[in-house]
């Protein structure tokens, strides 16, 4: 089955996936709380505001692909969404910790999804990390992709595939636009740099200011 999940699609989708495993006990989710959890500010990124229409919508995208839709034998007034991810993929505990965190968070490296997954699934070892992952790129589709590295950056990202080829970002992520400062970060480490420069120029004149000193003092004995 081909998935391809649009920007909202693919938050609703962690959402529910999260939920499920670290609220158990509010889980399935009615409408306005899976609007508030697609909406919250920690454990996103980007932070999106998403009114019901947008998640409603989101959900009947989810359902057409058998990977969300309504709780089956839900005994409420107020219909409640639940996630079909583990019917159509059979993950590992840990596969499905990697997934929900690349689907809220975007591409990320082995660490930050190590740390990042804690309160989904323990992993004991960054191999493991690497293990699941390797098992996700395996499938046939792939369900997730590594980035080549970033200049600077001594780790390789990854990313999920549900929402189609990252060939485009990929090429951006190996050739970042360094003529524009604002992209890809590129004002965060301009900035830096100022930083440091500024901090270097401050030291050596600290330094002259000491040696200058002492050859006073040297000069009045």
């Amino acid at each position: 089955m081909d998935i391809l999940l649009n920007a909202v699609e693919a938050r609703v989708l962690g959402t529910l996936v999260e939920k499920d495993i670290t609220t158990p006990e509010y889980y399935p989710l009615s409408l306005n709380a899976l609007v508030n959890a697609c909406n919250q500010k920690n454990n996103r990124e980007p932070v999106m505001s998403l009114d019901e229409t947008a998640v409603r919508e989101a959900l009947d995208g989810l359902q057409q692909q058998r990977l969300a839709g309504p709780a089956r034998g839900a005994d409420s007034r107020v219909t409640k969404y639940e996630h079909r991810t583990q019917e159509v993929f059979n993950f590992t505990r840990g596969e499905t910790a990697l997934l929900c965190v690349l689907l809220l968070r975007g591409p990320q490296t082995p660490r930050e999804l190590r740390a990042r997954a804690e309160r989904l699934h323990r992993f004991e070892h960054l191999d493991e990390v690497q293990a699941s992952l390797q098992r996700l790129m395996q499938r046939e589709p792939p369900l997730a992709q590594m980035l080549p590295r970033q200049l600077g950056t001594k780790e390789a990202r990854y990313m999920h595939l549900l929402s189609g080829s990252v060939e485009v970002a990929a090429s951006e992520a190996a050739h970042p636009a360094v003529e524009s400062p604002g992209a890809f970060g590129g004002g965060d480490r301009l900035s830096r740099l100022e930083s440091e420069v500024a901090e270097l120029r401050k030291e050596v004149s600290e330094l002259k200011e000491q040696i200058a000193s002492l050859l006073r003092q040297g000069g009045t004995k």
